[in-house]
């Protein structure tokens, strides 16, 4: 049903493994987590435009929101053509709300992709999701692009004893896929996974306050202009809590179900999200104020000199028809 994702994910994945394993070897776990990391700066990578489009229209929003609450202030009492004024205000201003979640929607499938690609190497459980292969079926059968010798190379690779597509909740009759199934235990996998999901739960904490302590600055700095209806206010207030708070506990509970090589995923992920947000923000701030410095530059040529009367628009014609 996913097909259309999970192809491209692995054919991503199998290329970066490919080039890592000429340094490294195809067996060894760093050509694996840096396939891993490259197949996630490279997902972002295609997803910078629309990143950086939708701090700008944000920006944008923000300008347009005295305009946005005189419109609803004005056709309170007729929804229709309220809506209609404020897509003709949209229009005016090339802003796009809906393009604003483009970029967040779209890691979502990145996300269910990787997750079901590295879950395929192991398919001997019967849970969801699983086809409950024998361990010899499973080391014998390949993953999507990656052939049997891959599998068989991620089955095999493993961080300090524990495989990378091991998780801590999964079940123990799983453990016969990987050749080293005698060498280790549940704690095992939680001493190597527990930090993995200490660090994404922190990353993406201290992300979502970045994001808000620029929102605060903005406010502060006058730039995030108008003042919100009381609904507004409420709504930004759950959405700052959901993204501090919910998140980062969501991960924390569920990061027991990711593998090893997911975690990554998600490390790699905050650290990508963490630098770009950093460069956007300095970029579209730099464009508002050169924006803000031709603005106030047009009206220096524009406005008279000292001393010096305004033009008097009036036509000649007009006046003599005024004098008689």
């Amino acid at each position: 049903m996913l097909n259309f994702i999970y192809w491209p994910i692995s054919i991503v994945l199998w290329l970066w493994h490919k080039l890592f394993a000429l340094f490294f070897g195809p067996d060894n776990a760093a050509s694996w987590i840096l396939a891993i990391v490259l197949l996630t700066f490279t997902l972002r990578l295609l997803l910078y435009v629309p990143m950086r489009n939708q701090q700008r229209s944000m920006v944008k929003m923000q300008k347009v929101q005295p305009r946005m609450m005189a419109i609803r202030e004005k056709y309170k009492n007729d929804r229709q053509r309220m809506m209609e004024e404020t897509r003709k205000l949209q229009k005016e201003m090339g802003v796009n709300p809906l393009a604003g979640c483009l970029p967040v929607f779209a890691q979502i499938p990145v996300f269910i992709g990787l997750f079901h690609v590295l879950r395929s190497f192991n398919r001997t459980g019967d849970g969801p999701g699983q086809v409950g292969l024998s361990p010899e079926e499973n080391y014998n059968t390949a993953n999507y692009v990656f052939s049997v010798e891959e599998v068989r190379s991620f089955l095999d690779a493993d961080l300090f004893g524990v495989p990378l597509s091991s998780y801590i909740a999964m079940p123990r009759d799983m453990w016969a896929a990987f050749p080293n199934a005698g060498e280790f235990d549940r704690w095992r996998i939680v001493a190597v996974a527990a930090p993995l999901i200490l660090i994404i739960v922190f990353a993406t904490h201290m992300n979502a306050r970045m994001s808000l302590r620029r929102q605060e600055k903005r406010r502060a700095e006058g730039k995030q202009a108008a003042p919100q209806s009381e609904m507004m206010e409420t709504q930004q207030q759950m959405m700052s809590k959901l993204m501090l708070w919910f998140m980062p506990m969501t991960i924390l509970f569920t990061g027991v179900i990711w593998h090893v090589g997911m975690l990554f995923y998600m490390v790699s992920n905050n650290i990508w999200t963490f630098f770009q947000n950093r460069h956007i923000f300095a970029l579209v701030d730099r464009e508002e104020e050169e924006e803000d410095e031709r603005i106030k530059a047009k009206k220096r040529t524009t406005a008279p000199k000292p001393g010096q009367k305004p033009k008097n628009n009036t036509k000649k014609r007009g006046g003599k028809n005024k004098k008689k």
